[in-house]
Order: structure tokens, then sequence, then C-alpha cells
């Protein structure tokens, strides 16, 4: 099937989700719960898609804008994206906005910062309604950022951010980034290393924003890590020993102190199509562990997203300095060497896993989850 006629589909369910009547939204959450997506960007129109979220009840939507050195402003092209996210914002969407790049283009020296921070600023001033703004991405790896003196460049890059994006009226929100490999424990000590070094007094961000994946999608969210760099999700209490000791003696709060908290920017897990939608993705798969999006029959001895899903955002929900998840996809990636770890399949129709997904936000939202009962949570 051609892409044109997979983008109409697309579109065609997305304006069925959309007739859905918008439920009152829950204050005081404990946890938000959300996507990282950026279908809506590609969209002419944003309310089919932004209906999905609604019947969701998604909490927040990630979405991505790519930068490069020199930028002050955004390009035409991207100021068709802004004027789509602002579409979103406006059909009541809680926009996470993402602006980074490839390594290649990291802006690590001073002029860059600041031509980089510009363009954030002016993308919220663009946008006001625009609270949750995310520095770069993945700090800690090299796919994303120069790691020679990578941690004394992004602690810069952070403080010169914050303090920009502090300075216009309004609440903001600003979002560090790093990934569960490439041994983000050492980035984080360097991080804290060069915050001390460079004597600021204010804070380098709101919240600490880290991509906890597993070694692969058949690992359960829960397990630990000894022994090894990787920092992900059941590696809850790692992660906070290394904030707590990486920023002793700075202004900057640990997370669950004065407001700051932890959000799981980006976590998934790859699903393998059913033999009907096969015809709908191409390539290679990436992923030797990809796993069904539900077990055959139920059966609890086969992993699968859905279940994989659910023990991964009550996990969260339970680690108390955490009040973000977002799941990285909505809507698959045709292209099997990229990323399915979406709740809809390449055609826009539902995985098996969507209404387990929908119904971990309704528990969430309850706030009832007995977190003594459930397997990796910390104790008290």
């Amino acid at each position: 099937m051609r892409p044109l006629r997979l983008l109409v589909l697309g579109v065609l369910l997305f304006a069925v989700a959309a007739a859905a009547p918008r439920q009152a939204e829950t204050t005081h959450l404990k946890i938000i719960v959300g996507v990282t997506d950026d279908t809506a960007k590609w969209m002419n129109r944003q309310e089919g898609i932004v209906g999905v979220h609604r019947d969701l009840r998604l909490m927040a939507v990630r979405v991505t804008i790519h930068w490069k050195p020199g930028q002050v402003r955004p390009t035409r092209l991207q100021q068709v994206y802004l004027h789509r996210i602002a579409r979103m914002v406006q059909l009541n969407d809680r926009i996470v906005l993402a602006v980074y790049n490839t390594a290649r283009y990291a802006p690590t020296n001073a002029r860059l910062r600041n031509q980089y921070c510009s363009f954030l600023r002016g993308a919220v001033r663009r946008i006001p309604l625009i609270h949750d703004v995310e520095i770069w991405n993945e700090a800690n790896s090299p796919a994303y950022w120069p790691q020679t003196d990578g941690a004394a460049s992004y602690a810069a890059l952070l403080a010169r951010c914050y303090d920009g994006l502090h300075n216009r009226p309004g609440p903001i929100n600003v979002i560090s980034s790093t990934a569960s490999r490439h041994d983000p424990a050492s980035f984080v000590f360097a991080l804290g290393d060069a915050y001390r070094a460079s004597g600021r007094t204010r804070q380098l961000f709101d919240t600490f924003g880290h991509n906890p994946y597993p070694a692969d999608s058949a690992e359960p969210p829960w397990v630990l890590h000894e022994g090894s760099d990787l920092i992900a999700e059941g590696d809850y209490e790692t992660l906070m020993n290394v904030l707590r000791t990486a920023l002793d003696g700075t202004p900057q709060p640990v997370p669950g102190m004065r407001g700051v908290t932890i959000w799981y920017v980006e976590d998934g897990f790859q699903t393998v199509a059913p033999p009907d939608k096969v015809r709908y993705y191409h390539g290679r798969e990436n992923d030797l562990h990809a796993i069904p999006a539900l077990s055959p029959r139920g059966d609890r001895r086969v992993v699968d997203q859905a279940t994989q899903l659910r023990d991964a955002i009550l996990l969260a929900y339970c680690q108390p300095a955490v009040s973000g998840f977002l799941n990285f996809g909505l809507l698959d990636e045709d292209r099997l060497g990229g990323w399915q770890a979406g709740l809809l399949w390449r055609d826009g129709t539902r995985k098996p896993s969507y209404d387990t997904f929908k119904a971990a936000i309704a528990e969430v939202r309850r706030r009832d989850t007995d977190c003594s009962r459930f397997r990796g949570a910390p104790s008290a």
C-alpha cells in the first residue's frame, strides 16, 4: 500500500476518534502519562489525531523539532510544524517540545548555545501555552552529543537555556535528557563536577529527563542491572543515588525535593506485526527481541507489549520522585529498522495493547494502585 493511502486511512481513523467527547481533566496527578510522537506535525489537520489523544486521555504529547547551528528562528517548514503544534495546544494537548539534532550539530560553544537557546525562546514566545521544553536529547549518547567534555558543555547549555527561558513571563519546565545506555551515571557525576566548578548559584533544570529503555523489548521494566552501566526503569534507586551524589553541594534540588522530579521522556517495547499487518512494514527488524502486542490467547508465559506497558507505567507511578512517563510512539514507523513501539499499527488501526495502555492511564488517574504489591516498587 502506498504511503499516501496509508495516510488517508490514518486520517479517517483519527477523525472517527475525534468524535469522542472530552472528559474532564483530573488535577493534582501524581504522574502524567503520554506519548512521544511527531505524527500531528506532519498532518494538515490535527483534530483527528488529537481525538486519539483524547480517547486515551493522554496527559502530554512530546513533539520534536530539529535545530542546526546558525538558527535563531525557525525555517519556513519549521514554522509550519510550529503552527500545527500550536493547533494541538488549542485543542487542549499539553505539548512537550524537544529541540535537538545529531552530535554533529550540537551547540557546544558559547555562540551556538546563544543561538540554540534563542531558538527555544522564540518557539515558546510563538506558542506561549508550551510550558515544557526539553534541552537537546540523550546528552550522554555519542549519537546526539560529542562526548569529549560532553558533560561540561551540556551543563553550560542547560544553564544558558534555563536562565533564558525562566526570564520569560509565565511558567516554564526545563527538562534535561539522558539515555539508559552509554554510562549515564558517569555522565551525571561529570555534570555535577562541572556545575560545582562553574560557581553557578541557580539550578540547571526543573525536571530530570531520562529515557529508561530496558536492555531489550522483552526485558521486564522492573529488572535490575547490577554490574552494568545501564540505568533502566528498574534501576530507580541507583539513579536516585547517582543524582544525590552528583548534585551534592550544588543549588540544584534532587528529584523529589522542591518541586523537581524525574520524567521518563521516552520508553517503549517494540512489537512484531501479525500476518495481516506485515504488508504495511518493510525492511529488516532491528530488535531481535520484539514482542507481540498481546500474547496468544492471553498466555502469560509469553511477554507482550500490553503487559510491559502496564508494568512500566505503574512502576513509574510507584517510584516516589517520578512524575512523568511517555511511551515512544503512537503510530508505528513503517521501516522495521526504525521503531515499532506505538499503540497503532502502521495502517492506523489499534493494537491489542491500546486498551491496556488506556486502562493504565485511567488507573493512575484514580491513584488507587497498591504499590506495596507491585513488583520492583521501592519499599516506602
